[in-house]
């Protein structure tokens, strides 16, 4: 792969990911079929109703990330520094994208660099498993260190791959890897996925390789294997349509990490403070917004990204109220109805 086509790639994503035409096309991600019991005696105010919670070592005023998305394109520099400046002023967390462009072109790092605009964000760095396989710990704590991450995610996403024309077809070594990193970085790992969410199975193979931390970036959001779809000519243009809805649910996807003992992030189709509220019901230590804030960014920059995540929150809060939820402790206890499709995943 030539240094212009990872640069390209960027671009590209940028471009497609501004609008719906990635979404999932029939699946959902079943937050949907999570129903909160209204409690009509709440005997709370509004404002005692605390959203603050603790991620990797560091305390959020809400249980919200802006979940990493770009770098690598000097139009990327814009988005994170934007988006990252909002975290910084809100005490959320912020995700850079993958850092690999970082590594093919020294003169992208820049695009990726936002601790001068988020001084005490929690910052999480990003790097594909497929690169943490094939490089040292040393070589990964350099990314780490060039952009001054708190955390590192390292992410996973072979459907996403098979699809590019450009990815990787080669999986092996990815559990090594993270064994070696979480044993070895100065910071710790959270394994992520891209949109296809995380199954029981991986959340338990991703245990007992040491991971305590997961994005579970599940089905029902932004489709990744669409965008390379939408890339993709021929065969594997007609590969990616067949796959389009692949993958586990995010409802789902975050009752298996949380059940197998991993602190979860969900996301995957996050829209609303619902779906927030809902996804820590199930289990879910904070929820990551992307394509949706990233729409509004460049809908209506800072201001627009902005309000999209205040609505979040405020819809967080009143819905907690409504379910007698002082914190987010109590909402993880509140009663819920879970609906038939949600029901056949988690007793699979």
């Amino acid at each position: 792969m030539t240094e212009p086509d990872i640069e390209s790639r960027k671009a590209d994503h940028l471009d497609l990911c501004a609008t719906d035409d990635v979404a999932y096309r029939r699946r959902t991600n079943l937050l949907e079929e999570v129903d909160l019991v209204h409690q009509s005696l709440p005997e709370l105010s509004l404002d005692e109703v605390d959203l603050s919670v603790e991620l990797l070592g560091k305390r959020l005023s809400a249980p919200i990330v802006i979940v990493g998305m770009t770098g690598g394109h000097e139009r990327a520099a814009e988005v994170n520094r934007g988006l990252a400046a909002i975290a910084e002023r809100r005490g959320y967390a912020f995700g850079l994208g993958s850092q690999r462009a970082m590594q093919k072109r020294p003169e992208s790092t820049s695009t990726y660099q936002v601790r001068d605009v988020a001084p005490n964000v929690l910052l999480l760095g990003n790097v594909g498993v497929v690169q943490a396989a094939q490089q040292t710990t040393a070589q990964i704590q350099e990314l780490v260190d060039a952009v001054g991450a708190d955390a590192l995610c390292v992410h996973l996403n072979p459907a996403q791959e098979l699809i590019q024309p450009e990815g990787d077809r080669d999986f092996r070594g990815g559990v090594d890897a993270l064994t070696r990193l979480v044993t070895e970085l100065k910071v710790p790992v959270v394994a992520k996925e891209t949109g296809n969410g995380i199954s029981q199975q991986t959340a338990e193979r991703l245990f007992d390789a040491g991971v305590r931390h997961v994005d579970v970036s599940g089905a029902g959001g932004t489709s990744w294997v669409g965008v390379e779809t939408l890339r993709a000519e021929g065969a594997q243009r007609a590969l990616g349509e067949l796959l389009w809805d692949w993958g586990v649910p995010t409802a789902a996807a975050v009752h298996f990490a949380a059940n197998a003992g991993h602190v979860a992030i969900a996301t995957g189709g996050m829209r609303t403070g619902l779906d927030a509220a809902r996804a820590i019901a199930l289990g879910a230590t904070a929820a990551g917004y992307a394509r949706n804030v990233f729409k509004a960014f460049v809908e209506g920059g800072e201001a627009k990204a902005e309000a999209f995540l205040l609505a979040v929150e405020r819809e967080l809060r009143v819905v907690m109220l409504l379910t007698g939820s002082r914190n987010l402790e109590d909402l993880r206890r509140a009663p819920r109805i879970i609906g038939p499709s949600l029901r056949r995943w988690l007793d699979a």
